[in-house]
């Protein structure tokens, strides 16, 4: 199975589009070498602003640098971009819609040796329920560059959550991406599976599985939590006996809550995988920790047959 990793291809496509575009630049708060923004220092250290370990700085100093014209790109650990900066992402950059976007680095359980501090389990809620916010999670490297593309054109601020690992492709390298679309990876019959991040190669795993027991799952790749294209998301449910949302992220808030409020005026039975009401923990290893957290391909099988009425 082919891997790449997200934050190299996200370092890499900020280096191109600062070749294209003189009004990219990057801020940074001390984690260049992780986020991997650290690329862009090399080409562009002239447009490029370490802050320290101060994202309300960062982000403040960002909503300046957008009006004067600039596209600032803002970076940390997930943990620290959504919730040290909370106060000037919702008050200073999306009151005003200004054009900053925002980079999750390390985010969900990825950063699996530093415990509960470092993994952000709650970022896509915080950041889908603020105005204004697009909230992109991307499956694989191929995504990733595509996603920072379309949010350097997108007008307003801007969220992508970056896994910290090498996660195996799901998409084209020439692929197509528009933010806001559901991408359908599966097709199936009995059972509906929207993912993202991660857990779309979990779900796929798992409706492979699930075929040899002739159970036929449709697996959807959401990367955009927000916008969610409801009328998208009612038409795909039609005529499925059940869905399950799978996410790398509390169950509270996150896609499977933005599935939920979707399917609200058009009910079907709605399961979600995610993380349960719990901070994250340390542990050796990624996969150790997923299983953990039961963010596993065998997880989202088992919640399908429970939803089938199959055990």
């Amino acid at each position: 199975m082919t891997t790449k990793s997200l934050r190299q291809a996200y370092g890499e496509t900020l280096v191109e589009l600062g070749r294209e575009n003189k009004n990219i630049v990057v801020l940074e708060a001390d984690l260049g070498k992780s986020t991997m923004s650290i690329l862009f220092q090399k080409e562009f250290p002239d447009r490029y602003f370490e802050m320290s370990i101060a994202e309300a700085n960062m982000a403040s100093t960002a909503a300046g640098l957008a009006l004067t014209g600039k596209i600032p790109f803002i970076n940390s650990f997930a943990v620290f971009s959504t919730g040290r900066c909370f106060d000037q992402l919702r008050q200073t950059i999306s009151i005003a819609g200004l054009n900053v976007k925002i980079c999750g680095s390390s985010a969900g359980l990825s950063d699996y040796g530093d415990g509960s501090t470092h993994q952000s389990v709650e970022d896509m809620a915080i950041m889908r329920a603020i105005p204004k916010m697009t909230v992109l999670v991307p499956v694989d490297a191929h995504q990733t560059r595509q996603a920072v593309r379309a949010m350097a054109k997108r007008p307003g601020p801007c969220y992508i959550r970056i896994n910290r690992n090498e996660l195996p492709f799901v998409t084209a390298e020439q692929g197509d991406f528009e933010i806001g679309k559901l991408y359908p990876v599966r097709d199936g019959g009995d059972i509906l599976v929207f993912a993202n991040g991660v857990m779309v190669s979990k779900a796929l795993e798992a409706a492979d599985s699930l075929a040899k027991e002739g159970i036929a799952v449709k697996v959807v790749n959401v990367p955009t939590v927000k916008p969610l294209d409801k009328q998208a998301v009612l038409a795909m449910a039609a005529g499925f006996k059940a869905i399950v949302t799978a996410e790398e992220h509390s169950v509270i808030g996150g896609l499977g809550g933005a599935i939920a409020e979707a399917m609200s005026e058009a009910p079907v039975p709605l399961s979600m995988v995610g993380i349960e009401d719990r901070f994250g923990t340390s542990a050796t290893g990624y996969d150790e920790l997923l299983a953990c957290y039961g963010l596993t391909a065998d997880a989202i099988a088992a919640r399908v047959r429970k939803m089938l009425g199959r055990r």
